[in-house]
């Protein structure tokens, strides 16, 4: 079991660098866990990459499907107080946005509490920072050659 960030999952809908060893990495995880917000954020990327006119066509709309198809297998930490309060504290202690926060916090919660007996995937270097300052165990995502 990994907790998956937004940024390690659109990869997995598009064509980038790394998207062949995350999805080996996501064919071999035996769940993938998310936060409640991760779809928003995944679409909210898949539309920047629109208004870029970096995706578009058939492309942008595999993408939205593959969003949908991950969305039936992935797991979820839904919203709760101790998700907001574990945010709110990450957000005092690391140069955090709100959302990755979030995220951080779900993971927390995910791993009961226990920060080094879950691996996280991620791409942002900012939420990866406070991630291992916290004691998540970061999955290194190999570059593709």
């Amino acid at each position: 079991m990994r907790f998956w960030d937004a940024s390690a999952l659109v990869p997995l809908t598009t064509t980038e660098s790394c998207t062949n060893s995350l999805r080996r990495l996501a064919a071999s995880d035996r769940a993938i866990v998310v936060w409640w917000g991760t779809e928003v954020e995944c679409a909210s990327a898949l539309a920047r990459l629109e208004r870029d006119g970096t995706l578009e066509g058939a492309d942008l709309l595999e993408a939205f499907a593959r969003l949908r198809q991950l969305t039936t297998i992935w797991q979820q930490v839904e919203p709760s107080d101790a998700v907001r309060e574990a945010a709110v504290r990450f957000l005092r202690v690391h140069p955090l946005r709100a959302a990755d926060a979030l995220q951080l916090g779900a993971a927390f919660v995910a791993a009961e509490r226990r920060p080094s007996s879950l691996e996280l995937v991620t791409l942002d270097e900012r939420l990866k920072a406070a991630a291992d300052k916290e004691g998540f165990v970061l999955v290194e995502i190999p570059s593709e050659e």
